[in-house]
């Protein structure tokens, strides 16, 4: 499957909150969206052992070439990295399914997907409508709006605490402030926006509490979301 880049995409570069963490979002990544949609729709999903609340389908390989090619030439600018081969921890399809009555405390809660200040993180969003786009935040007590090596131990000691207390007691996605966790940017889930950001970023879905979660790619909040680390 060929992947070609649309005639006006459009990068905009961004900070996020006190500590000016980079994030990245392309507007028009892809030439033809929605064939990449139809062939979500073909794919067999499964729920995975990971916190992602919904269910999972591998992403095809040329699309990982097609990510490699468009965002090699912005690291350095953008994240300080130089531009080298992409490895993919993780590059599926992705549909958010998961009631929200079910969710266990941290997935109510926003996370990072790895301490590295080196990985990255991309959502490629490929629903049309409200189903809501990502979220970054701050941890009020630490004031931590990213998590490192060095963060990792104080950091998830404080939230196991909370964890406990369970101060955050609303059953749901989160979706802005709590007493725990300041909300430092939002980025609209627009289709066939791609945004990059770092793994160890402080994030989560934006997602409607109160709206049923299709398992139809065609309908639901489909995306593809992708781990990548630069190698050397």
């Amino acid at each position: 499957m060929l992947i070609t880049p649309h005639a006006d995409i459009r990068i905009t570069r961004h900070t996020i909150g006190k500590e000016g963490a980079p994030l990245l979002i392309i507007d028009n990544v892809m030439s033809d969206p929605e064939r990449m949609v139809r062939k979500a729709a073909t794919r067999q999903y499964v729920k995975q052992s990971s916190m992602f609340p919904g269910i999972r389908a591998p992403a095809p390989p040329s699309y990982q070439h097609f990510l490699e090619v468009t965002l090699n030439p912005l690291l350095h600018e953008c994240f300080d990295l130089a531009p080298g081969r992409f490895v993919f921890p993780m590059c599926h399809f992705s549909l958010v399914t998961q009631p929200p009555a079910s969710l266990h405390f941290l997935q109510r809660v926003p996370h990072i997907d790895s301490v590295s200040h080196r990985g990255l993180a991309t959502v490629h969003y490929l629903f049309r409508g409200t189903w809501g786009g990502t979220d970054f935040y701050r941890h009020r007590q630490t004031g931590f709006e990213y998590v490192d090596e060095s963060r990792h131990a104080a950091y998830f000691d404080c939230l196991a605490q909370q964890g406990h207390h369970d101060a955050d007691s609303t059953a749901g996605y989160i979706s802005g402030d709590t007493t725990s966790f300041e909300r430092i940017a939002e980025v609209e889930g627009v289709f066939n926006r791609l945004i990059v950001y770092r793994r160890n970023s402080l994030h989560s879905g934006r997602i409607d509490n109160h709206r049923p979660l299709p398992a139809d790619p065609v309908l639901g909040r489909l995306s593809i979301n992708a781990f990548i680390d630069v190698a050397r």
